[in-house]
């Protein structure tokens, strides 16, 4: 542990039980990637449907918009850990029984089904988890822990896809599913094994917060409303391309399931460089670059659907999607993270996150896009649209340059 001793004293690996809780959530958020590339690539082998695709990726992520503020309000009411506990433990379950589902396309409803209940679940679990940094970590690393554990979420979306890519060339998606199932497991013990007493526990807020108290909170902090509309373009327009990369890969580069696992890995490779980048500088004015990088990813889609066969390019230029994806989103967790009371955490946390919700919504309609016109123009369309909306949007907060 002399290692992490020597390190900087607000940098959060210096915590152990910060450490162990990495070192679970890097084995269960592999295992997520792992399990959204078989569920993406055996739709679309099933249905050659862009459309299918949207349709399932919205049952994993709608459940966002109507359970998130009530995971914010648990995440508030009830003792983190062991909300986590029971959520990983039914997460668990849910990819068991999904493994015995995915067997051929009979069985599409049943696995529809099963979707649906785990992303109700994983509405739960990620601003809870998000919120637990705060009872693990003192005030002056939470900047260190989220950015470290955005990297720890990119490595494992760099490794994920690419093994789950060559596996899938091996061996059939049900046995896959199964022993993905088990990389939650490790977050269990990773919890079991975190000392109570190294923890500032949140046993609860006991005068709890109503909605309306939350929303008068809001209103005191400007800069927090604003960062959740900017969120509007990037996740509708752009941050679907991850659900289109089965249809970009097959229709513009001619790859196959290995081909589609190295591109998602390649731009998680870029979301990890960028999120090394914010944890050694963050930018004081935080808006402007979340601006900026909002214009960057749609740029980089625009030229990664115009290069695409050109298979280095591509690679390269999808790389840069990844970066600047990742540099947005990271730096608005920070930003929330840091302005937002305790007390308020874990609301105003399933507002932000919120925004996963619109990433199905923008893929239904890119799916008909790609439908209607093909591939190209529904990458084009992505990109573009990021960039008309952000331009929209900072025009109309202009707020937002100085924050």
């Amino acid at each position: 542990m002399m290692l992490f001793e020597t390190l900087r004293s607000d940098f959060a690996l210096k915590s152990s039980s910060y450490r162990r809780f990495l070192y679970g959530s890097f084995f269960v958020r592999t295992a997520d990637w792992m399990e959204l590339t078989i569920l993406n690539w055996v739709v679309y082998q099933w249905t050659s449907s862009a459309v299918a695709l949207g349709a399932v990726n919205a049952c994993r992520l709608l459940p966002v918009f109507l359970f998130s503020a009530a995971a914010g309000s648990a995440a508030d009411r009830f003792q983190r850990r062991n909300s986590l506990f029971i959520l990983y433990g039914a997460l668990f379950l849910m990819t068991v029984w999904m493994s015995f589902n995915i067997k051929d396309p009979s069985s599409f409803g049943m696995l529809t089904f099963i979707i649906v209940l785990k992303s109700i679940l994983m509405s739960f679990e990620v601003p809870i988890r998000n919120a637990y940094l705060s009872d693990i970590v003192p005030a002056s690393m939470l900047g260190s822990a989220i950015t470290l554990q955005t990297t720890c979420i990119n490595v494992a979306r760099m490794i994920g896809p690419a093994l789950a890519g060559v596996l899938l060339a091996s061996f059939p998606p049900a046995l896959l599913l199964f022993y993905v199932s088990l990389g939650t497991l490790f977050v269990l013990l990773s919890l079991w094994t975190i000392p109570q007493d190294e923890q500032n526990v949140y046993k609860g807020n006991q005068t709890h917060k109503s909605i309306s108290e939350t929303w008068q909170y809001l209103k005191k902090e400007p800069a927090i409303p604003s960062i959740l509309l900017l969120a509007i373009a990037p996740m509708i327009f752009g941050f679907p391309y991850t659900t289109m990369l089965p249809l970009l890969s097959e229709e513009l580069m001619d790859t196959g399931s290995e081909g589609f696992g190295l591109l998602l890995s390649v731009s998680s490779a870029g979301a990890i460089i960028s999120t090394v980048v914010l944890s050694w500088r963050q930018p004081y004015t935080g808006g402007k670059w979340l601006i900026l990088s909002s214009l960057g990813f749609g740029a980089s889609l625009i030229l990664f659907t115009a290069f695409s066969q050109i298979k280095v390019l591509a690679f390269i230029l999808i790389f840069l999607v990844g970066f600047s994806s990742q540099y947005y989103r990271t730096l608005s967790r920070i930003i929330v993270q840091l302005k937002v009371a305790e007390e308020h955490r874990g609301r105003i946390l399933s507002f932000a996150l919120m925004d996963r919700g619109y990433i199905p919504l923008g893929a239904i309609l890119i799916g008909f896009v790609a439908n209607i016109f093909g591939a190209y123009s529904a990458g084009l369309f992505m990109g573009i649209g990021t960039i008309v909306i952000t331009l929209i949007i900072s025009q109309s907060n202009r707020r937002m340059w100085k924050e």
